[in-house]
């Protein structure tokens, strides 16, 4: 037991150093996979060792049930707001009042980027995180532990080590703001608008969102970051100046902007504000303005408060980014999973000193929300992304034509499919040229058909230089065209027609889930290849058959008879059948009936073997295994970080086995 207590500590550590050094410092040492090795093998020690699982651990960002709802939070000193500057003139007035108040002839200032996120306080006990509060009306607000947990940024245990050094204790307070990247708040719209989601105005809403939910697993999904500025200890400011606060912080390891400047003079203020409001695009994250502050703590507890904000504290905003222009056109794209999406072609104009002449309109509801046409007059703002979002109408054109959807493809003429309950319209032809490359990388992923090598470098080669143009294609590649693409030699050209060829002996389930069906996930695909035995009765079943498939709904039905409904989709499998592509499902005779009659559910991560190794193996010995809990469920197998099963398992008195307990079970005769 001692010696798995230090071996667990000891990886906690490295994957706490890691973390800091990939979310924080921005210089990651290992890759990813190294990184998911270390965090698997942590998982597997502390599933051996449930006793040993403290909330501190890496392994506890995100784990358990959605909440019911928050609980109220009084913050012990108010979280104020910020008076606003829009001018240099109002910038220069607040310097005045400070000095005259302070009786200073100047005073030293802190400049630095005004986040535009959600203000969270973050309370440690002891150098370990022990509850997130949102600022909420600045009195009282949320508690959003288990979400601000899932923060990679946020430290969830500090060491002894870097508290001494930054002359604390271990009971303090840090103050900050969760924002979203750029990056990230594109990816999360483009995943939305795929999915018929709802579009977020700009990160600070989709941050703020992603905060105040009541699963942090989708708190996790947001990507959130956090930056912090203040660190208070009983209510006050732990250092004597604010420089001294941002320094300790990094010394914390807590993530502070690495730009703030301490300014002698409103002159320095002025130029930090000016270089940025050019520079500002070049940042990872989007600012909205700089925020100045006195930096001696003596003299803010001598200006003190008005009723709602520091006398010793200004945020200078940036003017907003926003111009008028036409709509010439409304075009389609095709993007890369097949969902349509109209852009607006607009009369080239500057915004915040870039020319757009171009704008994503999201889906169809959104033009109707805006009441757009083209020939309108619309009013244009530059939040930092690359391509501005229309605001709303100013001006109707002469000709109010309704735009509509396409009925074909713009990109293959294929017929566009909508699903009556989604906003989307879709091209479902996986061989579209818009789709080839995601539809290739797909087909090659190591849960579908598993082709090692064929990446995104490789496929871009293949596609772009047109020797590739659908699934079957890869079956009939030579080895010299292979060897000539960039970064290939003839052995590892070699390697990868040899992992090709190895494909075509996949299972049926492997080939189900690669085509890319919508709502078709792995363990879909594994049901479906057992239930219809082959391709061919696949694409014959009726809405009623798939249906009686276990675990297959209307919505997954309505996905595979999509597919199947488009001609160019069964051209593709005649051309895979062609090329030698197993098409039909080897039945193996079940090892033994021990497990006839009952059903197992999974959750969590497992130690020894993969939950579609588990799963197999119930199905080898006469037994189901099902993805969601009722009380006919047999037994519940928990893993390490188990979700809602686990709870819903417990509620109906399901009976609930370790994974140490499944294995017995495997093993028994």
């Amino acid at each position: 037991m001692r010696d798995a207590a230090k071996q667990i500590e000891a990886l906690r550590e490295k994957i706490r150093r890691h973390e800091y050094l990939y979310y924080v410092a921005d210089d990651p040492e290992i890759s990813d996979a190294a990184f998911d090795r270390l965090m698997a093998e942590l998982q597997k020690l502390e599933a051996e060792h449930p006793e040993l699982v403290t909330p501190d651990s890496p392994s506890q960002r995100v784990g358990g049930a959605p909440r019911e709802g928050f609980q109220e939070v009084r913050h012990k000193i108010p979280m104020v707001s910020l008076d606003n500057a829009f001018s240099f003139e109002a910038l220069g007035d607040f310097d005045r009042r400070v000095r005259e108040l302070t009786g200073r002839d100047k005073i030293d200032y802190v400049a630095e980027h005004k986040f535009d996120g959600l203000s969270l306080s973050l309370l440690y006990e002891k150098g370990t995180l022990v509850r997130g509060v949102t600022r909420g009306d600045g009195t009282t607000g949320e508690d959003v532990t288990p979400n601000v947990r899932t923060i990679r940024s946020i430290p969830l245990v500090i060491e002894p080590a870097l508290l001494k050094k930054a002359g604390l204790r271990g009971d303090f307070e840090v103050r900050g703001e969760a924002i979203m990247t750029r990056k990230a708040f594109h990816d999360l719209n483009e995943q939305q608008s795929e999915q018929g989601g709802k579009i977020f105005a700009n990160p600070r809403n989709a941050a703020a969102g992603g905060v105040r939910v009541l699963d942090p697993k989708i708190t996790a999904s947001r990507k959130l970051d956090f930056f912090a500025y203040y660190i208070l200890v009983e209510g006050r400011e732990a250092k004597k100046r604010l420089s001294e606060v941002l320094e300790t912080l990094s010394v914390l390891r807590f993530k502070a902007s690495d730009d703030w400047k301490l300014c002698r003079s409103l002159e320095e203020v002025e130029r930090y504000i000016n270089s940025w409001e050019s520079k500002r695009e070049k940042l990872a994250y989007e600012i909205d303005g700089i925020v100045v502050k006195v930096d001696e703590v003596s003299l803010q507890n001598e200006l003190g408060f008005t009723a709602k904000a520091p006398r010793w504290a200004l945020a200078y905003k940036y003017p907003a980014k926003q111009e008028t222009t036409v709509v010439r056109d409304i075009k389609v794209q095709v993007g890369r999973t097949g969902v349509l999406t109209p852009v607006a072609v607009l009369e080239p104009v500057q915004v915040g000193g870039v020319t757009v002449s171009s704008s994503t309109l999201h889906n169809l509801d959104e033009i109707e929300r805006l009441g757009l046409h083209v020939g309108d007059t619309v009013l244009l703002e530059r939040a930092g992304e690359v391509i501005p979002h229309v605001l709303k109408v100013v001006k109707h054109g002469k000709e109010e034509k309704r735009f509509r959807m396409p009925e074909k493809c713009p990109e293959c003429g294929t017929r566009i499919h909508k699903a009556e309950d989604e906003v989307a319209y879709r091209c479902v032809n996986v061989s579209c040229p818009a789709r080839r490359k995601e539809s290739l990388l797909h087909f090659a992923s190591r849960h579908a058909m598993n082709i090692d090598g064929l990446g995104d470098k490789i496929v871009d080669q293949l596609v772009d230089k047109g020797i590739v143009k659908d699934f079957a294609d890869l079956y009939s590649l030579k080895l010299e065209k292979v060897a000539d693409l960039e970064r290939m030699a003839e052995k590892s050209a070699q390697n990868l027609l040899d992992e090709i060829a190895a494909s075509k002996k996949n299972s049926l389930a492997r080939l189900i889930y690669a085509l890319g069906i919508r709502f078709v996930g792995e363990r879909t695909g594994q049901l479906l290849a057992a239930h219809f035995g082959s391709m061919d009765k696949l694409a014959e079943a009726s809405e009623e058959e798939l249906t009686g498939v276990t675990e297959v709904g209307p919505k997954v039905a309505e996905g595979i008879l999509e597919f199947f409904s488009e001609s160019a989709n069964h051209k593709l499998i005649e051309h895979l059948r062609a090329a030698g592509v197993n098409m039909k499902e080897e039945r193996a005779a079940p090892k033994s009936a021990k497990f006839a009659g009952m059903t197992f559910v999974f959750t969590g991560t497992l130690a020894n073997r993969s939950r579609e190794e588990a799963e197999a193996l119930v199905a080898a010995h006469g037994g189901k295994a099902g993805s969601s809990v009722s009380k006919k469920t047999t037994y519940v197998v928990v893993g390490a970080d188990p979700g809602s099963k686990f709870d819903k398992a417990k509620s109906l008195g399901v009976e609930i086995l370790s994974e140490a307990q499944f294995e017995k079970l495997l093993s028994a005769r």
